[in-house]
């Protein structure tokens, strides 16, 4: 039995609908799907974004942290390298006034005289040798000739040695120098110097520490003592 062309007609505009309902469906089915990975992809690239601007930042900061901390340790160390010139500078001071005022010394002669005595007795104790020639300054000859016997007894009973002492008048100490006296052996290859200068030289590098200790105070830094 044959369809009517109306039925005919009819099934294949529901056909027709149900491909266009399908159609439209699988449109929408597309498009959220594309909209939703276009908001994922959307959303992994603007959090790269920012994941690379916090980098940028934050090595920027590190950057201006790290050199504020150089420029603070610069400024640190400017203000140390000063304080340790000033108190150099000031240490020099007290050497050049220490050595001015040494000249001093020999004004006063009985003193001066005991002085030599002392520095030519501590020189024989050094070399411990039997001839020692005694240099000095032309103007004290002198006081160095009433010593000498002084100095060889002192010697004598220290070391129980004898000693000939000769005093070089061809050759002084600078007249510029404070005092003191410069002694030799076998011809010149063994010597001691005790001019008041050396000796004042030699107390300082032994005592710097303690003469610091004593203008500034106490190294707060400072681990160990001698």
């Amino acid at each position: 039995m044959a369809i009517p062309d109306a039925e005919v007609e009819r099934q294949i505009q529901q056909m027709i609908q149900f491909i266009d309902h399908e159609a439209e469906e699988k449109e929408t089915e597309i498009l959220a799907k594309a909209d939703e990975e276009f908001n994922i992809e959307k959303g992994r690239l603007v959090e790269q974004e920012k994941q690379k601007i916090r980098a940028f930042y934050e090595k920027k900061e590190k950057n201006a942290e790290l050199q504020k901390k150089i420029q603070l340790s610069n400024l640190q160390n400017q203000a140390r390298l000063k304080l340790l010139k000033q108190r150099e500078d000031h240490l020099d001071n007290v050497m050049t006034e220490s050595t001015s005022k040494l000249r001093e010394i020999s004004s006063d002669t009985s003193k001066y005289e005991t002085m030599l005595q002392g520095l030519i007795t501590q020189g024989l104790c050094q070399l411990l040798e039997p001839k020692v020639f005694v240099k000095c300054r032309e103007k004290d000859v002198k006081l160095i000739k009433n010593v000498l016997d002084k100095c060889k007894n002192k010697y004598m009973e220290l070391s129980n040695l004898e000693v000939d002492i000769t005093i070089n008048q061809k050759d002084f100490l600078p007249e510029e120098i404070a005092g003191g006296v410069e002694l030799s052996a076998k011809d010149g290859k063994l010597k001691v110097i005790n001019t008041l200068e050396a000796r004042l030289d030699q107390i300082v590098k032994q005592n710097v520490p303690q003469v610091r200790t004593m203008l500034y105070g106490n190294n707060p830094n400072r681990r160990f003592f001698d």
